[in-house]
């Protein structure tokens, strides 16, 4: 099942030069997601927006 939840976030440099960012989501997003700590969240761009999904313990790989 997919649900839309727009929102915007904020992106944030670590500062360890790595390039990578932060974002902070809001709880409502991550139980929308039906995330928690220690899940993996997908991160893919689709029609000029950012889409997250959950990754399940199926599709990990080590």
């Amino acid at each position: 099942m997919s649900r839309k939840v727009p929102t915007t976030a904020k992106c944030q440099d670590p500062g360890d030069g790595s390039g990578d960012f932060i974002i902070d989501l809001p709880p409502e997003i991550l139980a929308a997601l039906g995330v928690g700590i220690g899940d993996l969240l997908s991160v893919e761009l689709v029609d000029g927006l950012i889409v997250l999904k959950k990754v399940r313990d199926d599709e990990r790989t080590s």
